[in-house]
């Protein structure tokens, strides 16, 4: 297992000596989650419109399952960079081809329900490439994605909550200089149904994963004689594999909901933006990031009214919850020097590599991929070669 799967799935005894405050804590972070989402789906509902309300329970369902399933991305790169085990990220593999399942007939579908549903489509090029890269060393720093470092942060991660802001940071920095990364060469948005049609993009799809799929298993039995089984335990799932139907389920319901699917990133840029324009220090609204694409809009309209941000915050509240009911808290560990500036530079690295490679491993990978995008492929290569780098001269250095 990986560090970060020890520490979602073991509270430790550096938590608390006491089993009597052990479970005050478990028991507040639970209520304070769930008052807390109870009342925001109300404010929501009332403010907006029961579509935002639903999709803040839909943030607070994919937040539950990733703690639950300890589904942890940065916890696969590792496991299968450093200990070839490949459980992880086959359960990513079986996310993705749920995803694809689930999306490209949507896509064809959804006209005929009224429904307006659209992939994640981007251009691939240098930024991309090189986003992803930064990315990759990014989780490696900060021993999470972004959606990895959300749970943590509702289960109670001291580091977590450092890594949120620093990743705010990136993200903004990211957007404010988009005028000189944005002129990179880079291919038109590709998706995979539109030379293909629907039926033969999902066979490329679900063929290349399943190639993967069984290269992973090669590697892993070659290093130590069997592949850890990734279909077992109750009903025939682990919890990865259980935790990967989920979040494809509950992908689809965004996705129907939103009209676009799940995505994260895209809320750190808002924030930040927001913060430099009510200091004063500059106005966003003329940087050339928030003028492409309508974006001004966004940046204009309340932050209540973002659905990216919304499902961001009720990830957090929903992996509370899961940590609550479990007892995977990360409450009261203590963050030394080394681990605080690690998650700062992580961080920084996680906001400012996503924007520029047009996503995180969320808004890229997973969702780009299920909805045929060709950059979703050029995104995950490129993050797992900065995930190895960073690994391999971690190794140099300590």
């Amino acid at each position: 297992m990986t560090a970060l799967h020890t520490t979602v799935q073991s509270p430790g005894a550096a938590v608390s000596a006491s089993p009597a405050r052990w479970s005050r804590n478990r028991a507040a972070l639970g209520v304070v989650s769930l008052l807390a989402l109870a009342l925001g789906a109300a404010w929501l509902n009332s403010q907006h419109g029961w579509r935002l309300a639903a999709l803040w329970l839909v943030g607070a369902g994919l937040g539950f399952a990733l703690h639950r399933a300890a589904f942890t991305f940065a916890g696969g790169f590792r496991d299968l960079f450093a200990f070839r085990r490949t459980r992880p990220m086959r359960a990513q593999l079986l996310l993705l081809g749920l995803g694809a399942m689930l999306f490209l007939p949507a896509f064809s579908l959804a006209p005929a329900w009224g429904v307006p549903a659209a992939g994640t489509i981007a251009s691939a090029g240098v930024a991309t490439a090189i986003g992803a890269f930064l990315f990759g060393i990014g989780m490696n720093m900060a021993r999470a994605c972004v959606s990895g470092t959300l749970f943590c942060a509702g289960a109670g991660s001291a580091s977590a909550w450092l890594t949120i802001p620093f990743a705010v940071f990136g993200a903004t920095l990211a957007a404010a200089s988009s005028s000189v990364w944005s002129r990179l060469p880079a291919l038109p948005p590709v998706s995979l149904p539109g030379p293909f049609g629907t039926s033969l993009a999902l066979l490329l799809i679900l063929g290349t994963l399943g190639a993967v799929w069984a290269l992973l298993v090669v590697l892993e039995r070659h290093r130590h004689g069997a592949a850890e089984p990734l279909f077992a335990g109750r009903a025939g799932l682990s919890p990865l594999a259980w935790g990967a139907v989920a979040l494809a389920l509950l992908n689809l319901a965004t996705l129907l909901l939103a009209g676009r699917p799940w995505g994260i990133v895209a809320a750190f840029p808002l924030w930040g933006s927001r913060l430099v324009g009510e200091l004063g220090l500059d106005d966003p609204l003329f940087w050339a990031w928030w003028e492409e694409q309508g974006r001004s809009d966004r940046l204009l309209a309340p932050l209540t009214a973002d659905r990216f941000g919304v499902m961001a915050v009720a990830l957090v509240l929903g992996a509370g919850v899961s940590a609550a009911l479990t007892g995977r808290l990360l409450l009261g560990r203590p963050l030394t020097w080394r681990a605080a500036g690690a998650a700062a530079c992580g961080g920084t690295l996680l906001g400012f590599g996503a924007i520029l490679a047009g996503g995180c491993n969320i808004s890229a990978y997973v969702s780009g991929i299920a909805s045929g995008s060709l950059h979703g492929w050029v995104w995950i290569a490129a993050a797992l070669a900065g995930y190895a780098a960073a690994l391999a001269l971690g190794r140099r250095l300590g």
